[in-house]
């Protein structure tokens, strides 16, 4: 332990022996007698009377080793909050380029007037990708004390961001996922991405902490290339990892697929929960329903240079003052000689 400001212990010092002054100051005067030496010792006064004295003296000493900013030049502490260890994983194959909801003929004609000309334009639909990220954006902004990664896939799986209290930097990388990122790859490998989640959870997670690990999927298709997705859910639920799908604008004949139904049925087997999005307003409610059931407990390590202790003086200073409080009640304790 060392002191931060140690100039602090010279006006210590000073109270202390103004305190002493005082006292001496205040001491009655009694005349002497050549007899005193007759009384038996036994009844001169207790030195019990002299508690409150002793009392006020160490609430001095400690507030004012209190004042002297005492710390530990290095300490860790635990921090717990309310987190997740999550994962987000995005579908890049090219079918996530096509218009979300309706397709681009369907699209009712906006007429736009320019000086005296008068021009009928079909606007530009978002794509699913596009809606999928401004979801996942949404969903980020409302996450507290969470880790959150980012894993892209198509016919292959990467990782964009690991696991990251830093929202503003998951953000942006975010916005840069885009069409060429995994340009030359179209497949949908979605046993490829959730095994690739599973992974960075398993190297990012504190040992023996396997709690509050959580992967959300948003795909619109089926797998059709790489690994098994409902063996890789297994190994999920072993891990004790939930895992969530999302399922962006999926076409009603992929949704009837026994692949994709079996996909689906061990999702909800699993405990997870499967959201069909077929419209921007969709994703959005899933991205809420999954914000409101994804709540849990997170500690996390946090070493700490200089850190405070002035609560060790300061707390048994304010019990000592109080002490002496309470003597200073006692009449037998105030009347010294």
């Amino acid at each position: 332990m060392r002191f931060l400001r140690p100039d602090y212990g010279w006006w210590l010092l000073g109270a202390l022996a103004l305190l002493l002054v005082i006292r001496w100051l205040g001491r009655r005067r009694y005349a002497a007698s050549t007899t005193v030496g007759w009384i038996d010792r036994a009844s001169r006064a207790s030195l019990l009377r002299r508690l409150p004295f002793v009392a006020l003296a160490a609430a001095l000493a400690l507030a004012g080793l209190g004042l002297m900013e005492p710390v530990l030049p290095f300490a860790e502490s635990e921090v717990k909050s309310h987190g997740l260890d999550m994962v987000m994983v995005l579908d890049l194959s090219s079918s996530m380029l096509e218009p979300i909801g309706i397709q681009a003929s369907q699209q009712p004609m906006v007429s736009i007037v320019e000086g005296s000309t008068a021009k009928t334009i079909r606007p530009t639909p978002k794509t699913r990708l596009e809606a999928t990220k401004d979801a996942i954006k949404s969903f980020v902004a409302h996450r507290h004390d969470d880790r959150i990664g980012l894993v892209v896939f198509s016919d292959n799986a990467y990782v964009v961001s690991p696991l990251s209290f830093d929202y503003e930097y998951l953000l942006r990388y975010i916005d840069m996922v885009d069409d060429q990122v995994l340009r030359g790859e179209g497949m949908t490998a979605l046993g490829e991405g959730l095994a690739l989640a599973n992974y960075l959870l398993a190297r990012q997670t504190v040992a023996g902490d396997s709690r509050g690990r959580v992967v959300v999927l948003l795909t619109d298709g089926e797998n059709n290339r790489g690994r098994d997705p409902v063996a890789v859910l297994g190994e999920s639920d072993a891990a004790r990892i939930r895992v969530h799908i999302v399922g962006v604008d999926i076409e009603a004949k992929v949704r009837q697929k026994p692949e994709v139904e079996r996909l689906i049925a061990a999702v909800r087997g699993y405990g997870g929960r499967y959201f069909d999005a077929s419209t921007i307003a969709d994703l959005n409610a899933a991205s809420r329903v999954i914000d409101g059931i994804e709540k849990g407990s997170l500690t996390s390590k946090v070493y700490l240079r200089d850190a405070p202790v002035f609560q060790w003086f300061v707390i048994p200073a304010i019990a000592c003052l109080a002490l002496t409080m309470a003597l200073c009640t006692i009449p037998q304790l105030t009347n010294q000689t």
